[in-house]
Protein backbone atom coordinates (compact mmCIF):
# COMPACT_ATOMS: atom_id res chain seq x y z
CA UNK A 1 0.00 0.00 0.00
CA UNK A 2 2.96 2.43 0.52
CA UNK A 3 3.60 2.36 -3.29
CA UNK A 4 -0.22 3.18 -3.85
CA UNK A 5 0.10 5.93 -1.87
CA UNK A 6 3.35 7.22 -2.92
CA UNK A 7 1.95 7.00 -6.81
CA UNK A 8 -0.85 8.90 -5.76
CA UNK A 9 0.97 11.69 -4.51
CA UNK A 10 3.59 11.90 -7.64
CA UNK A 11 3.30 14.17 -10.38
CA UNK A 12 2.13 11.68 -12.42
CA UNK A 13 -0.93 10.24 -10.77
CA UNK A 14 -2.21 14.07 -11.50
CA UNK A 15 -0.69 14.07 -15.30
CA UNK A 16 -2.85 11.24 -15.73
CA UNK A 17 -5.80 12.25 -14.29
CA UNK A 18 -5.80 15.27 -16.60
CA UNK A 19 -5.19 12.38 -19.45
CA UNK A 20 -7.86 10.09 -18.73
CA UNK A 21 -10.24 13.49 -18.04
CA UNK A 22 -9.52 14.59 -21.21
CA UNK A 23 -12.49 12.81 -23.19
CA UNK A 24 -14.78 12.86 -19.91
CA UNK A 25 -14.42 16.90 -20.36
CA UNK A 26 -14.80 17.30 -23.68
CA UNK A 27 -18.08 14.32 -23.83
CA UNK A 28 -19.55 16.04 -20.79
CA UNK A 29 -19.43 19.47 -22.61
CA UNK A 30 -21.48 17.91 -25.21
CA UNK A 31 -23.91 16.69 -22.59
CA UNK A 32 -24.35 20.05 -21.11
CA UNK A 33 -25.09 21.92 -24.70
CA UNK A 34 -27.61 19.09 -25.37
CA UNK A 35 -29.22 18.91 -21.93
CA UNK A 36 -29.85 22.90 -22.25
CA UNK A 37 -31.48 22.82 -25.12
CA UNK A 38 -33.94 19.53 -23.64
CA UNK A 39 -31.78 16.72 -25.35
CA UNK A 40 -31.01 13.93 -23.62
CA UNK A 41 -28.02 12.97 -25.57
CA UNK A 42 -27.50 8.95 -24.86
CA UNK A 43 -25.79 8.82 -28.33
CA UNK A 44 -22.85 10.61 -27.32
CA UNK A 45 -20.89 7.11 -26.51
CA UNK A 46 -21.67 5.76 -29.86
CA UNK A 47 -20.59 9.34 -31.47
CA UNK A 48 -17.07 8.85 -29.45
CA UNK A 49 -17.15 5.53 -30.68
CA UNK A 50 -17.63 6.05 -34.23
CA UNK A 51 -15.50 9.01 -34.12
CA UNK A 52 -12.59 7.37 -33.21
CA UNK A 53 -12.47 4.94 -36.03
CA UNK A 54 -13.00 7.38 -38.90
CA UNK A 55 -9.93 9.11 -36.96
CA UNK A 56 -7.69 6.42 -37.63
CA UNK A 57 -9.04 5.77 -40.88
CA UNK A 58 -8.69 8.98 -42.04
CA UNK A 59 -5.28 9.49 -40.87
CA UNK A 60 -3.91 6.10 -41.80
CA UNK A 61 -5.52 6.84 -45.23
CA UNK A 62 -5.80 10.45 -45.46
CA UNK A 63 -2.98 13.04 -44.47
CA UNK A 64 -1.76 12.30 -40.95
CA UNK A 65 -3.78 12.71 -37.86
CA UNK A 66 -4.81 16.09 -38.39
CA UNK A 67 -6.48 15.26 -41.22
CA UNK A 68 -8.20 12.42 -38.57
CA UNK A 69 -9.11 14.73 -36.30
CA UNK A 70 -11.32 16.84 -38.94
CA UNK A 71 -12.80 13.53 -39.97
CA UNK A 72 -13.37 12.71 -36.18
CA UNK A 73 -15.51 15.58 -36.19
CA UNK A 74 -17.39 15.77 -39.01
CA UNK A 75 -18.05 11.93 -38.36
CA UNK A 76 -19.00 13.52 -34.95
CA UNK A 77 -21.63 16.23 -36.53
CA UNK A 78 -23.24 13.93 -39.03
CA UNK A 79 -23.76 10.81 -36.44
CA UNK A 80 -25.53 13.62 -33.97
CA UNK A 81 -27.87 15.28 -36.60
CA UNK A 82 -28.61 11.81 -38.04
CA UNK A 83 -29.48 11.03 -34.20
CA UNK A 84 -31.91 14.10 -34.52
CA UNK A 85 -33.39 13.38 -37.48
CA UNK A 86 -34.88 10.18 -36.06
CA UNK A 87 -36.00 11.45 -32.67
CA UNK A 88 -37.14 15.18 -33.80
CA UNK A 89 -37.74 15.08 -37.30
CA UNK A 90 -39.41 11.54 -37.79
CA UNK A 91 -40.88 11.73 -34.44
CA UNK A 92 -39.27 8.40 -33.04
CA UNK A 93 -38.67 7.86 -29.08
CA UNK A 94 -35.18 9.38 -28.41
CA UNK A 95 -33.92 7.24 -25.95
CA UNK A 96 -34.71 4.38 -28.32
CA UNK A 97 -32.88 6.15 -30.80
CA UNK A 98 -30.16 6.56 -29.27
CA UNK A 99 -30.09 3.30 -27.45
CA UNK A 100 -29.91 1.91 -31.60
CA UNK A 101 -27.50 4.11 -32.35
CA UNK A 102 -25.14 2.97 -29.57
CA UNK A 103 -25.69 -0.77 -30.50
CA UNK A 104 -25.09 -0.07 -33.72
CA UNK A 105 -21.84 1.90 -33.29
CA UNK A 106 -20.70 -0.98 -31.52
CA UNK A 107 -21.10 -3.50 -33.69
CA UNK A 108 -20.85 -1.44 -36.86
CA UNK A 109 -17.45 -0.25 -36.23
CA UNK A 110 -16.20 -4.22 -35.59
CA UNK A 111 -17.77 -4.71 -38.82
CA UNK A 112 -15.41 -2.19 -40.95
CA UNK A 113 -12.27 -2.50 -38.73
CA UNK A 114 -12.63 -6.07 -39.84
CA UNK A 115 -13.22 -5.51 -43.68
CA UNK A 116 -10.13 -3.07 -43.27
CA UNK A 117 -7.54 -4.66 -41.59
CA UNK A 118 -9.25 -7.90 -40.84
CA UNK A 119 -8.44 -8.07 -37.49
CA UNK A 120 -11.74 -7.70 -35.23
CA UNK A 121 -9.76 -6.49 -32.01
CA UNK A 122 -7.74 -3.51 -33.20
CA UNK A 123 -6.16 -1.52 -36.13
CA UNK A 124 -2.86 -1.93 -34.86
CA UNK A 125 -1.68 -3.03 -38.26
CA UNK A 126 -2.45 0.98 -39.29
CA UNK A 127 -0.07 3.80 -38.91
CA UNK A 128 -2.64 6.10 -38.21
CA UNK A 129 -0.30 8.60 -36.13
CA UNK A 130 -0.37 10.18 -32.93
CA UNK A 131 -1.45 14.07 -32.34
CA UNK A 132 1.23 16.15 -31.24
CA UNK A 133 1.85 17.14 -27.40
CA UNK A 134 2.55 20.18 -26.28
CA UNK A 135 4.91 21.93 -23.97
CA UNK A 136 4.05 25.34 -22.44
CA UNK A 137 6.51 27.47 -22.18
CA UNK A 138 7.72 28.65 -18.74
CA UNK A 139 4.96 26.76 -17.25
CA UNK A 140 7.46 23.99 -18.06
CA UNK A 141 10.32 25.10 -16.29
CA UNK A 142 8.04 25.54 -12.66
CA UNK A 143 8.82 22.31 -10.81
CA UNK A 144 6.34 20.13 -10.08
CA UNK A 145 3.71 22.16 -12.04
CA UNK A 146 5.12 21.96 -15.04
CA UNK A 147 5.51 18.32 -14.45
CA UNK A 148 1.60 18.07 -14.24
CA UNK A 149 0.36 20.84 -16.87
CA UNK A 150 3.29 20.49 -19.46
CA UNK A 151 3.54 17.90 -22.32
CA UNK A 152 0.19 17.16 -22.53
CA UNK A 153 -1.73 16.26 -25.85
CA UNK A 154 -3.10 19.24 -27.93
CA UNK A 155 -6.70 17.63 -27.35
CA UNK A 156 -6.48 17.92 -23.25
CA UNK A 157 -5.67 21.58 -23.70
CA UNK A 158 -8.31 21.72 -26.28
CA UNK A 159 -10.56 20.41 -23.54
CA UNK A 160 -9.84 22.57 -20.90
CA UNK A 161 -10.27 25.42 -23.59
CA UNK A 162 -14.08 23.83 -24.46
CA UNK A 163 -15.15 24.31 -20.80
CA UNK A 164 -14.52 28.27 -20.79
CA UNK A 165 -15.97 28.38 -24.74
CA UNK A 166 -19.21 26.18 -23.84
CA UNK A 167 -19.33 29.05 -20.61
CA UNK A 168 -19.21 32.11 -23.27
CA UNK A 169 -21.40 30.42 -25.86
CA UNK A 170 -24.28 29.22 -23.21
CA UNK A 171 -24.29 32.66 -20.98
CA UNK A 172 -22.89 35.12 -23.38
CA UNK A 173 -24.03 34.65 -26.68
CA UNK A 174 -28.11 35.22 -28.53
CA UNK A 175 -27.52 31.33 -29.42
CA UNK A 176 -26.78 30.28 -25.79
CA UNK A 177 -29.82 32.01 -25.04
CA UNK A 178 -31.52 30.11 -27.73
CA UNK A 179 -29.86 26.88 -26.81
CA UNK A 180 -31.26 27.24 -23.13
CA UNK A 181 -34.31 28.56 -24.23
CA UNK A 182 -35.15 25.48 -26.26
CA UNK A 183 -34.81 23.22 -23.08
CA UNK A 184 -36.75 25.63 -20.16
CA UNK A 185 -39.21 27.57 -22.03
CA UNK A 186 -39.41 26.19 -26.09
CA UNK A 187 -43.43 27.80 -26.48
CA UNK A 188 -41.55 30.83 -25.78
CA UNK A 189 -38.86 30.65 -28.28
CA UNK A 190 -41.09 29.63 -30.54
CA UNK A 191 -43.22 32.29 -29.83
CA UNK A 192 -40.68 34.74 -30.73
CA UNK A 193 -40.19 33.50 -34.24
CA UNK A 194 -37.22 31.28 -33.45
CA UNK A 195 -37.09 27.65 -35.12
CA UNK A 196 -37.25 25.45 -31.86
CA UNK A 197 -36.32 22.19 -34.19
CA UNK A 198 -33.45 24.28 -35.81
CA UNK A 199 -32.00 25.28 -32.06
CA UNK A 200 -31.86 22.18 -31.27
CA UNK A 201 -30.24 20.56 -34.36
CA UNK A 202 -27.70 23.50 -33.78
CA UNK A 203 -27.01 21.87 -30.04
CA UNK A 204 -26.68 18.71 -31.75
CA UNK A 205 -24.21 19.84 -34.09
CA UNK A 206 -21.69 21.47 -31.52
CA UNK A 207 -22.29 18.70 -29.52
CA UNK A 208 -21.17 16.55 -32.23
CA UNK A 209 -18.24 18.09 -32.28
CA UNK A 210 -17.12 18.21 -29.11
CA UNK A 211 -17.97 14.28 -29.28
CA UNK A 212 -15.61 13.87 -32.23
CA UNK A 213 -13.03 15.41 -30.68
CA UNK A 214 -13.42 13.28 -27.55
CA UNK A 215 -13.21 10.36 -30.27
CA UNK A 216 -10.12 11.60 -32.17
CA UNK A 217 -8.25 11.30 -28.23
CA UNK A 218 -9.33 8.13 -27.80
CA UNK A 219 -7.68 6.50 -30.69
CA UNK A 220 -5.05 9.36 -31.79
CA UNK A 221 -3.74 10.72 -28.49
CA UNK A 222 -4.80 8.71 -25.22
CA UNK A 223 -3.26 5.44 -27.83
CA UNK A 224 -2.31 5.14 -31.40
CA UNK A 225 -4.85 2.94 -32.62
CA UNK A 226 -8.68 1.77 -32.38
CA UNK A 227 -10.02 -0.97 -30.66
CA UNK A 228 -13.28 -2.94 -30.15
CA UNK A 229 -16.12 -0.72 -27.94
CA UNK A 230 -12.33 1.21 -26.92
CA UNK A 231 -14.54 4.09 -24.95
CA UNK A 232 -15.66 1.82 -22.68
CA UNK A 233 -18.90 3.52 -21.15
CA UNK A 234 -16.89 7.16 -21.18
CA UNK A 235 -19.97 8.16 -22.79
CA UNK A 236 -22.54 7.34 -20.07
CA UNK A 237 -19.88 8.53 -17.22
CA UNK A 238 -19.99 12.02 -19.82
CA UNK A 239 -23.85 12.11 -19.04
CA UNK A 240 -23.65 11.20 -15.10
CA UNK A 241 -21.06 14.11 -15.03
CA UNK A 242 -23.66 16.78 -16.81
CA UNK A 243 -26.04 15.99 -14.54
CA UNK A 244 -24.09 16.12 -11.17
CA UNK A 245 -22.48 19.49 -12.59
CA UNK A 246 -26.52 20.47 -13.29
CA UNK A 247 -26.27 20.64 -16.77
CA UNK A 248 -23.39 23.49 -16.18
CA UNK A 249 -20.03 24.08 -17.74
CA UNK A 250 -18.08 24.20 -14.60
CA UNK A 251 -20.05 21.38 -12.69
CA UNK A 252 -20.06 19.17 -15.57
CA UNK A 253 -15.97 20.50 -16.01
CA UNK A 254 -15.35 19.12 -12.18
CA UNK A 255 -17.46 16.29 -11.81
CA UNK A 256 -15.57 14.43 -14.69
CA UNK A 257 -12.41 15.89 -12.90
CA UNK A 258 -13.55 13.06 -10.16
CA UNK A 259 -14.53 10.54 -12.57
CA UNK A 260 -10.98 10.58 -13.30
CA UNK A 261 -9.44 10.68 -10.80
CA UNK A 262 -11.57 7.40 -9.88
CA UNK A 263 -10.19 5.84 -12.99
CA UNK A 264 -6.62 7.10 -12.47
CA UNK A 265 -6.69 5.46 -9.00
CA UNK A 266 -7.83 2.14 -10.46
CA UNK A 267 -4.56 2.10 -12.54
CA UNK A 268 -2.48 2.89 -9.61
CA UNK A 269 -4.47 -0.27 -7.39
CA UNK A 270 -3.79 -2.71 -9.97
CA UNK A 271 0.19 -3.13 -8.68
CA UNK A 272 -1.32 -4.57 -5.44
CA UNK A 273 -3.05 -7.74 -4.29
CA UNK A 274 -6.90 -6.18 -4.62
CA UNK A 275 -8.81 -8.12 -7.72
CA UNK A 276 -8.15 -6.91 -10.75
CA UNK A 277 -11.98 -7.36 -11.39
CA UNK A 278 -12.57 -4.95 -8.33
CA UNK A 279 -9.90 -2.89 -9.34
CA UNK A 280 -11.77 -2.14 -12.90
CA UNK A 281 -15.07 -1.41 -11.08
CA UNK A 282 -13.96 1.80 -9.29
CA UNK A 283 -14.69 4.39 -11.69
CA UNK A 284 -18.28 3.19 -12.16
CA UNK A 285 -19.14 2.32 -8.70
CA UNK A 286 -18.24 5.95 -8.25
CA UNK A 287 -20.43 7.41 -10.99
CA UNK A 288 -22.89 5.45 -9.32
CA UNK A 289 -22.57 6.99 -5.85
CA UNK A 290 -22.07 10.21 -7.63
CA UNK A 291 -25.68 10.42 -9.46
CA UNK A 292 -27.15 8.75 -6.05
CA UNK A 293 -25.60 11.70 -4.04
CA UNK A 294 -27.06 13.83 -6.66
CA UNK A 295 -30.53 12.29 -6.35
CA UNK A 296 -30.51 12.87 -2.90
CA UNK A 297 -29.73 16.48 -2.56
CA UNK A 298 -32.07 17.30 -5.34
CA UNK A 299 -34.62 15.66 -4.22
CA UNK A 300 -34.36 16.97 -1.02
CA UNK A 301 -33.76 20.69 -2.49
CA UNK A 302 -37.24 20.39 -4.54
CA UNK A 303 -39.00 19.32 -1.02
CA UNK A 304 -37.46 22.51 0.49
CA UNK A 305 -38.76 23.96 -2.29
CA UNK A 306 -42.41 22.78 -2.41
CA UNK A 307 -42.47 23.33 1.75
CA UNK A 308 -41.65 26.71 1.40
CA UNK A 309 -43.95 27.15 -1.40
CA UNK A 310 -47.24 25.38 0.50
CA UNK A 311 -46.18 27.75 3.69
CA UNK A 312 -46.65 31.01 1.65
Amino acid sequence: MTNVFGSILSTGFLFSVIRVATPLILASMGAVITSNAGITNIGIEGVMLVSALAGVFASAFGFGPWFGLLISIIAGVLCSLAIGYVSMSLKADSVLTCIAFNTMAIGGTVYFMYAVVRDKGTTLSLNSGKLPSLEIPLIKDIPVLGEVLSNHNVISYIALLMIFVVSILLYKTPMGLRIRSAGKAPNALSSVGVSLLKTRYIALGISGILGGMAGAFMSMGYVTWFSKNMTAGRGFIALAADAMGNSTPLGAALSSMLFAIAEALSYSLQITTISPELVQMLPYVVTILGLVIYSVRKNSSDRKKREKLANK
